[in-house]
C-alpha cells in the first residue's frame, strides 16, 4: 500500500481525524480535507508527522462543485488521482420537519450527497485507469432508522447508501471496492445533549462508541483484505439493528 494517497473528507477532527490517522499509519499519504478549520487540520497532520508518517491539508467545501473540480482536478495533474477515497464531510441542521427551512434542507442534502457526487465525480475515471481502488462512504444509522427531526439527515445518508450500492456494482470489474460505514452514537460533539442514561437505554452494548472503533472498520474496508468486499453497510453502533 505504500505510496497510495488517500482523500478523507471534512477530517479536520472527529471521526474524520481518526481515520486519517489510521490510513496514515499504514504508510499512506493522506490528505486532510477541511472547509474552515485550517488550524485544526493543520493540527491533525502535525500528530500525524509526529508518528512518522505523512500527510498534508487540501482546502475545498464538498457542496461547492466547482471548487471541488478545480482543487482534485489539479491534485490529478500532480499526483495522478487518489487511490483511496473517503467521504466523511457532512453537516446536521436539526428541526422538526414542519418547521425546517428551505436552507436546512438544501445545505445538508448539498452537503452530504451532493458531496459524494462533487468528490467522487473527477476522481472516479483515475482510479478506474489504475484498476484499483477504495472508496467508503460515511453514512448513519439514521439512514436505515430514521430519527425524530432529521427528516434531512436522514434522507440524504439514505442517499448515501442507495449510491455506494450502485456504484459499487459499477465498478466491481475494474477493482474498485465501494462500501458504507453506518456509525451510531459516537463520541463526538455530536452527541454532546445526549446524557449517557439516554445511550444506554438506546444502545444494546450500553455505551458510545469511539472514533477509533470506526477508524478501525473503515481501514478494513481501505485494505487489501476487503478485496472480495463491496456494495455493503457496515454498522457501528452498538448492537442497534
Amino acid at each position: 500500500m505504500t505510496s497510495k494517497h488517500v482523500l478523507v473528507t471534512g477530517a479536520s477532527r472527529g471521526i474524520g481525524a481518526a481515520i486519517a490517522t489510521t490510513l496514515a499509519a499504514s504508510d499512506r499519504h493522506v490528505w486532510i480535507n477541511y472547509r474552515n478549520s485550517k488550524s485544526e487540520a493543520e493540527g491533525v497532520v502535525a500528530s500525524i508527522r509526529q508518528l512518522g508518517f505523512d500527510a498534508s491539508t487540501l482546502q475545498f467545501d464538498v457542496s461547492d462543485r466547482k471548487a471541488c473540480a478545480a482543487v482534485l482536478g489539479a491534485c490529478i495533474e500532480k499526483h495522478g488521482g487518489f487511490d483511496i477515497i473517503v467521504n466523511n464531510a457532512g453537516i446536521t441542521a436539526d428541526v422538526p420537519f414542519p418547521g425546517m427551512e428551505d436552507e436546512q434542507w438544501d445545505s445538508v442534502i448539498q452537503t452530504s450527497l451532493g458531496g459524494f457526487y462533487n468528490v467522487c465525480r473527477p476522481l472516479v475515471m483515475p482510479m478506474i485507469r489504475k484498476r484499483w481502488g477504495r472508496i467508503v462512504n460515511m453514512t448513519s444509522i439514521a439512514a436505515l432508522h430514521g430519527n425524530r427531526g432529521q427528516v434531512n439527515y436522514a434522507a440524504a445518508k439514505a442517499g448515501i447508501i442507495g449510491a455506494t450500492k450502485s456504484l459499487a456494482r459499477e465498478l466491481a470489474s475494474r477493482g474498485i471496492c465501494v462500501n458504507a460505514v453506518a456509525p451510531g452514537f459516537i463520541n463526538t460533539g455530536m452527541i454532546e445533549h445526549i446524557s449517557k442514561d439516554q445511550i444506554r437505554q438506546i444502545v444494546p452494548m450500553g455505551r458510545a462508541g469511539s472514533v477509533q472503533e470506526v477508524a478501525s472498520v473503515v481501514a478494513f474496508l481501505c485494505s487489501d483484505a476487503a478485496s472480495y468486499v463491496s456494495g455493503e453497510v457496515i454498522n457501528v453502533s452498538g448492537g442497534i439493528i
